[in-house]
């Protein structure tokens, strides 16, 4: 019965246990703290952070292969069968003269012990392969830089992205609660024989196509919400509250532009890549060059050998013979045929290409900058226009429906001046995430 019941009792605590690992999380972030979250648990910044470490690794392998090697070996032989060794008789083993006898050497059972230490005195190709294991991980520590600055843009697209589906649905429901109350009016004025149907029909066109936006940004703001999640890195079943306004975010990124400083290529990590791309060619040549250089490696071997009929090297009795030798080598290249200068050809060649492709990199750099910087200049004066339309716009709605419900516009022109007032609203909310857009562009050429 005891062991019943904590069988129900453990049963229910795992359960209830899964049960709260399944529940999901609930964040609240600022665009600032949802970078700061996306730079530590974004996949893809995970998987950098790691192959920079794989980097790290291989680094040391490439080190230690220079440094000192030690490696020990056991060896046994048990020679159940003797090959038999032929010698003419006559000679010093006796026996006719002409006639073959057989002799079998050695002992049934062998061992042997050696433990070796080998040092690489002298070898060109090593030392430019010390300078290449340190590009490398500069290489993955570059790509690491890159990913974080194009999650950050990420986020800031994603983030921007929902702030405008929430911005479209408050204003569309804004709009919908506005010309419903203006369609059950004009109803009412209908059936008293002051206006024609026709009115009406045109104020229900406008509303349908209301109800059809609103719909549509309330499934992408869902859509918009999941897409965050999954480029902040975590689940998206979790709650994600976003706490900044597309109006405050837009002043702000439109006061944080003017602290830009001047561009500068070398700081941009797409140049400091092909900065280390270069260097990885130059290594590549001098790698070739190098090899016209002889190498000088040494090995000492310390050993014990044993001999015995019967399998007895575990005896204290059993004899052990020690030898040690000091080995060194030397190799020189003399004459390839000249393929070692056609292969230092070929990598002079792909380090000239890289110098050309690094050149190249810098004025597209700078135009990409420039680019960019028109571009978000041309958002701000954009967003300054729109926020004026925007106004006039409300002006012309709201003096339209006076006039229409006075009876003194058409239901046509009234409908006119709302579709310019919703089309001039949308205008408005892209030129936010325009400058919030562009912004992040500037930022992420600024390496920042």
């Amino acid at each position: 019965m005891i062991k019943r019941n904590l069988l129900f009792i453990s049963l229910l605590f795992f359960a209830v246990n899964t049960k709260a690992q399944e529940t999901p999380q609930s964040y609240s972030y600022s665009l600032d703290q949802a970078i700061v979250h996306a730079l530590e648990h974004n996949y893809s910044v995970i998987n950098s952070g790691r192959d920079v470490e794989a980097a790290r690794q291989k680094k040391w392998e490439t080190t230690a292969a220079g440094l000192p090697q030690i490696n020990g070996t056991v060896d046994y032989q048990n020679n159940f069968s003797f090959q038999q060794q032929g010698v003419s008789g006559g000679g010093p083993f006796g026996g006719e003269e002409g006639s073959i006898s057989t002799f079998a050497f050695g002992t049934k059972h062998n061992m042997n012990a050696v433990a070796t230490l080998s040092q690489l005195l002298f070898d060109g190709s090593y030392i430019v392969a010390l300078q290449a294991s340190k590009t490398y991980l500069k290489y993955y520590e570059n790509a690491k830089r890159k990913t974080d600055v194009e999650v950050k843009e990420m986020v800031i697209n994603a983030y921007g992205n929902v702030l405008l589906a929430q911005e479209s649905i408050a204003i569309l429901k804004k709009n919908k609660a506005t010309l419903e109350k203006t369609v059950s009016d004009t109803k009412e004025t209908f059936k008293n024989g002051l206006i024609e149907e026709e009115n009406v029909e045109q104020l229900q066109i406008t509303l349908a196509s209301v109800n059809s936006n609103l719909n549509n940004s309330t499934r992408l703001l869902d859509v918009a919400y999941k897409m965050l999640k999954i480029t902040l890195g975590i689940d998206i079943n979790d709650q994600l509250i976003v706490t900044d306004k597309l109006e405050s975010l837009t002043q702000k990124n439109v006061g944080a532009a003017l602290m830009l400083h001047q561009f500068n290529v070398n700081d941009n990590v797409d140049y400091q890549i092909a900065t280390n791309f270069q260097k990885q060619r130059e290594l590549e040549y001098k790698l070739e060059r190098s090899k016209a250089l002889p190498t000088l490696a040494a090995n000492v071997n310390f050993g014990y050998n044993s001999f015995a009929n019967e399998f007895t090297f575990f005896s204290t009795n059993q004899k052990w013979l020690n030898y040690s030798n000091l080995g060194v080598r030397l190799s020189v290249p003399i004459f390839s045929s000249f393929s070692y200068k056609a292969k230092t050809q070929q990598a002079k060649i792909a380090f000239d290409q890289a110098k050309t492709q690094l050149n190249e990199a810098d004025q597209k750099l700078k135009l990409q900058y420039a680019t960019a910087k028109s571009e978000f200049d041309f958002s701000v004066e954009e967003y300054a226009t729109a926020k004026s339309n925007l106004a006039l716009a409300e002006r012309i709605e709201k003096k339209q429906q006076v006039k229409f419900k006075e009876g003194l516009s058409s239901s046509f022109d009234f409908s006119e001046a709302q579709r310019q007032l919703y089309s001039t609203q949308q205008s408005y909310l892209q030129s936010m995430i325009n400058i919030i857009n562009k912004k992040a562009t500037l930022e992420k050429l600024n390496n920042k």
